[in-house]
């Protein structure tokens, strides 16, 4: 069986594409490298360095004849998508309607989709929010994803493309850069390490900062492994359902550096202030419910066991 995973050398497929191959599946990876690293690509996987958005992306099709497709390239972050819409939605609504034809005359067995939890539901009246509930997208990022869901969605019903479409909640972990809905873990991790003194961002009325869903990137790598072997069509969320504020996971980070031996100056307990960027919403967390009854997955990392093993990585770089 062979993946061929977009993005794969970003910092979450890269994870998924390690999962692929750990479960016996051969993986084609396409990166444009723009924010992807080779450094990320498993060994085992074939890299071709091309763009989602161009025509040249057929060519891959036929030479690797995947059976199932794992769309994570993207453009990832809200504040770049507020001030560039027109290139957010050309990457992520032009580029997945791209892959959806190929897969469609190629007759790709499964469609899987990296969506977003984390933005897709806006400013959302129930929290943890189920799949159900309306989405009110807070951003163009949030409004390209759900675009392309729209569009996965119509190639199912019209054409009978099998798809599962992955609302992930905010991942961190080992690889990533600091960037996109999650890219905090990475700032405040990589720049406390550095001996750097980070920013807290919030609204004026909440100083512990915004609450978001983290969710651990093997946890988010495991989801994909399922939806390749679960033959069902269908909608997740994936995350915790728990909601920790910026100011806890701050601290989270700060005590698993110290714990390792490393120094951090006292002024630096607690981050320096900011105002809230545009596109950032007050609160975030995801009800997977559905995902553990219907596909059997569930987190299984907790916050301090994922920003553990996150500094273990980033002090052995």
């Amino acid at each position: 069986m062979k993946v061929l995973v977009t993005g794969g050398c970003g910092f979450i497929a890269s994870h998924v594409v390690d999962a692929y191959i750990a479960d016996g599946y051969e993986v084609a990876v396409v990166d444009n490298l723009s924010s992807g690293k080779r450094e990320n690509k498993n060994e085992k996987a074939h890299l071709y360095v091309a763009d989602v958005c161009n025509e040249d992306l057929e060519e891959i099709f036929i030479n690797e004849k995947p059976d199932i497709v794992n769309h994570h390239a993207a453009q990832i972050s809200v504040p770049l998508s507020v001030e560039k819409p027109l290139f957010d939605a050309e990457t992520n609504i032009k580029g997945t309607i791209r892959l959806l034809e190929l897969s469609k005359k190629y007759n790709i067995s499964k469609f899987i989709f990296a969506s977003t939890g984390g933005a897709i539901y806006g400013e959302a009246d129930t929290v943890p929010t189920k799949e159900s509930y309306v989405p009110e997208p807070a951003s163009p990022y949030a409004i390209s994803k759900f675009a392309a869901e729209k569009y996965i969605k119509f190639y199912n019903r019209q054409y009978g493309l099998k798809f599962m479409i992955l609302r992930y909640a905010n991942v961190y972990g080992p690889r990533q850069i600091p960037h996109g809905e999650a890219g905090v873990v990475s700032i405040f991790t990589e720049m406390l390490l550095a001996g750097g003194h980070p920013t807290l961002y919030h609204y004026p009325d909440e100083e512990r900062g915004m609450v978001r869903d983290y969710c651990y990137v093997k946890d988010i790598a495991n989801a994909s492994l399922i939806a390749a072997k679960d033959d069902r069509v269908g909608l997740y969320n994936i995350g915790t359902g728990v909601g920790t504020h910026t100011i806890d996971l701050y601290r989270q980070i700060m005590d698993a550096i110290i714990s390792k031996g490393k120094s951090v100056p006292q002024a630096f307990y607690e981050p320096k202030r900011g105002v809230v960027r545009p596109g950032d919403i007050r609160v975030s967390t995801l009800d997977a419910t559905k995902a553990k009854e219907e596909i059997n997955w569930q987190a299984r990392y907790d916050i301090k066991a994922g920003v553990s093993e996150t500094v273990d990585w980033y002090l052995g770089k």
